[in-house]
């Protein structure tokens, strides 16, 4: 079984990185001469993906800009969070609520995706569907982290996800089935409050990449990765 629709979240303000995101929205500064957004657009391209939805709210019109400028082989959709911001649950909410399937991949633009996480995502995905999972997170241990200040999420043991023995960081990716959030209200909520309630039952699932894990942390981090 295949994932016909991605989605992007590039709402957010990226505060850790002004003063250069009181003009530019985070996912469309650059690294190697690309934006963020761009590496992720085309990873999501190369994983065979047919729809892209993106949704925004800070600095919304540069991303309309944007595509203006950019042709990409791909159904591209911007869709706007509204009057205020949704955070990234609300976010996802109101994306799948524009879209008639059923399985969705989320990604975080932060990260600096490549084409070496082509194959673990699709190895990530057949498990989605073999096992019959809700909700799949990508996973790094925190010691692939270039930011070596980052802070460790979970636990991971057999796939299933806990908050014991933290060594992981969640590092932009997951699948997730429309049914574990088409039930809440379209207001302002993190994903992460419907994570900590599948870890109470058991049901949130994990899955362990082995890259080195680059992500625009802050300004700092952000202005290091230049250099790579």
């Amino acid at each position: 079984m295949k994932i016909n629709t991605a989605l992007i979240l590039c709402a957010g303000f990226g505060k850790r990185l002004n003063p250069i995101t009181l003009d530019t929205p985070k996912p469309l500064l650059k690294i190697n001469n690309l934006t963020m957004l761009d590496h992720c657009i085309k990873l999501i391209i190369d994983l065979g993906v047919k729809k892209i939805l993106i949704n925004t709210f800070y600095l919304k019109e540069k991303f309309y800009e944007f595509f203006k400028n950019h042709n990409y082989k791909v159904d591209i959709e911007v869709i706007e969070d509204g009057s205020a911001i949704l955070d990234t649950g609300g976010g996802i909410l109101n994306l799948v609520n524009k879209s008639d399937d059923e399985n969705f991949i989320v990604f975080n633009p932060d990260t600096i995706w490549n084409k070496k996480y082509i194959e673990e995502i699709n190895v990530m995905i057949d498990l989605y569907f073999s096992k019959k999972i809700k909700n799949l997170l990508l996973l790094a241990n925190k010691e692939l982290s270039y930011d070596k200040n980052m802070e460790a999420d979970f636990g991971l043991q057999n796939y299933l996800i806990s908050q014991k023995s933290k060594n992981y960081v969640y590092i932009g990716c997951q699948i997730l089935n429309r049914s574990i959030i088409e039930k809440e209200q379209l207001t302002n909520f993190s994903i992460t409050s419907i994570w900590y309630d599948l870890i109470k039952r058991n049901q949130l699932y994990g899955f362990e990449s082995k890259i080195n894990f680059y992500h625009a942390t802050n300004l700092k981090i952000f202005k290091k990765l230049q250099d790579l």
